[in-house]
């Protein structure tokens, strides 16, 4: 198989980068992924449907860094055997002159028999134009797409792409998965016999699920070190390595994916797990001011009129952020959080809200009932507006039950509060006034 990962092999030994000098070479070595590499995980199936004479179909890997996305790619095509070419593009780096170059080669090595895996990583930087621009090679055949990306294909890439491709779905590696590549790195430094189980599980704890920074890190940990066993302590580690940085995208997959845990948190009345995912998202480097707002959101979405206090204390945090500003005002803002955590729960107000929208688009431009209609001239008082409309404060029970819908579209229950929190009463007032409703009714 012609292919460009050759290079690596060939480079001086104490030049080639450690992850790259310990990446697998077979799929046995990798580690971690057993959902596509175990005996029925998708990737073994389709590499046993490539040996028995199938094609491979065009992939997209998707998964977080660190995760063996590049590794998997060249593992796939080195199946495919001797007549492919693997060929590697980053769309950091590449552009139109790039792709055409690939494209042509492709067209190029097919007219000599041999079929071409054109790899691209951080597929997701390409724009719609250049995406757009591997439909007819992937239809005719020129190549076999292996794209890898650390965001959602189903926001970053063009549909039509999308709907070409098999996606396989990487996981963040296990704690024993990054112990396991932190031996193979103090073996290949010659230092297996220096750190022990705890100080890896160290290195292990900072990489994150980070298998190439897992790495990384063995090998800065060993780097200038002498043979003073303290220095290889879980406790000396530690303090070389400093606190592990959380991965956390503000604008991209992790942004939605931690704001998603904390209001389902919220909404699970998990105060604990609430504050454990906004604690992960400030130290991320969030907005405080965003969390302040979505925590807004949570207030009337998920507690509305079951604690109508809920809403208060959420714009009262953000209000005292503006005042206080950070650390001070996030204080603020996580008792909030906690008070929607622990609130009763009601999305009786939300539902009620789009119900009531879905209401006004399908009944049209309907006119209110002509008594509740203003008549504030003489003209429109003789052609009837506000005739018959009861002032209801002079009721016996402050309650007309007067029509307010449009005599066309009837009377409709939008609001339908469960008996939770203080919805309790408001279920006995709503009950209330339609008996008197009916009873009205009853009498005309």
């Amino acid at each position: 198989m012609n292919d460009l990962f050759g290079a690596a092999e060939e480079a001086t030994p104490h030049r080639t980068p450690l992850p790259e000098r310990l990446r697998p070479t077979t799929l046995s070595d990798v580690v971690g992924q057993e959902e596509l590499l175990g005996p029925d995980g998708k990737l073994t199936r389709l590499l046993a449907a490539v040996e028995q004479g199938g094609a491979l179909p065009s992939l997209v890997l998707w998964g977080p860094p660190g995760t063996g996305k590049t590794t998997l790619a060249r593992l796939i095509a080195s199946h495919l055997g001797d007549d492919t070419r693997f060929v590697q593009l980053s769309a950091l780096t590449s552009g139109v002159k790039d792709l055409k170059a690939a494209f042509d080669g492709a067209r190029l090595a097919r007219g000599h028999g041999q079929s071409t895996v054109l790899f691209v990583d951080e597929i997701h930087r390409f724009n719609k134009a250049q995406l757009d621009s591997f439909l007819p090679v992937m239809e005719d055949g020129t190549i076999t797409l292996i794209g890898a990306t650390t965001e959602n294909p189903s926001f970053e890439l063009n549909p039509a792409l999308l709907s070409r491709c098999d996606v396989l779905i990487l996981q963040s590696l296990e704690p024993d998965d990054l112990v396991t590549l932190v031996g193979r790195a103090l073996e290949a430094l010659g230092k297996s016999d220096t750190v022990d189980h705890t100080a890896r599980q160290v290195i292990a704890d900072r990489a994150d699920g980070d298998g190439r920074r897992s790495i990384a890190l063995t090998g800065l940990v060993i780097a200038g070190q002498g043979d003073d066993a303290s220095l290889y302590s879980a406790e000396a580690i530690a303090e070389r390595l400093g606190m592990a940085l959380a991965r956390y995208d503000k604008d991209r997959d992790g942004h939605y994916d931690l704001i998603s845990a904390l209001h389902k948190s919220v909404r699970g009345s998990d105060p604990d797990a609430a504050l454990y995912w906004f604690a992960r998202m400030l130290e991320g480097g969030e907005d405080p001011l965003f969390l302040a707002r979505r925590i807004i959101r949570m207030a009337s979405e998920d507690i509305g009129m079951a604690d109508p206090t809920a809403l208060q204390t959420a714009i009262a945090a953000r209000d005292a952020y503006h005042v206080l500003g950070s650390p001070e005002g996030e204080l603020a803002i996580a008792q909030a959080v906690v008070h929607v955590a622990t609130a009763p729960k009601s999305n009786a107000t939300y539902t009620a809200y789009k119900a009531a929208r879905k209401l006004a688009k399908e009944g049209g431009s309907l006119a209110p009932p002509s008594e509740i209609l203003n008549a504030p001239t003489k003209l429109m008082k003789d052609i009837g507006r506000g005739s018959g409309y009861i002032y209801d404060h002079d009721t016996p029970d402050a309650f007309s039950g007067q029509a307010y819908f449009p005599e066309a579209l009837g009377r409709h229950t939008l609001y339908d509060p469960p008996e939770r929190g203080f919805e309790r009463e408001l279920v006995k007032r709503l009950r209330y006034w339609q008996g008197l409703r009916d009873s009205k009714h009853d009498g005309e």
